[in-house]
């Protein structure tokens, strides 16, 4: 799949998916890279060197912080996968260094499949 280049780099890794954006002030644990924000279909998974997949981002401008702090912490994701990425979360991956791409048909991605990432090029493979 060819999409938009949002942050460089390459990533390879589990794909995580969720059909919800997120939210990652008050929706994603800064410590421990799990998904706290109740009801949310990735609910308790911990997004540490997955794929992250999910539609757009939503919430706070504190979420590019969190996403920064995520990664300091050593619990990112590998690269993060969208349908469009917002504002919000564009600036955290370029902050945090974590490869992004978007304008991607993210139903053609499930839980558990291999993610290969070119964010440099906005190529997206699965396995």
């Amino acid at each position: 799949m060819k999409g938009r280049m949002i942050s460089p780099g390459k990533a390879k890794g589990e794909a995580i998916v969720s059909t919800e954006p997120i939210g990652f002030y008050g929706g994603i644990d800064i410590k421990t890279g799990v998904v706290i924000e109740k009801g949310h279909p990735l609910e308790g998974e911990c997004i540490k060197d997955k794929i992250l997949v999910f539609p757009c981002g939503k919430g706070s401008t504190v979420g590019s912080y969190v996403i920064y702090g995520i990664k300091r912490n050593g619990v990112a994701p590998a690269g993060i996968i969208n349908k469009e990425t917002e504002t919000i979360v564009a600036t955290g991956v370029i902050l945090a260094g974590i490869p992004c791409v978007d304008q991607i048909d993210i139903d053609k991605i499930k839980n558990g499949d291999t993610v290969l990432l070119d964010a440099d090029k906005g190529i997206v493979e699965t396995k």
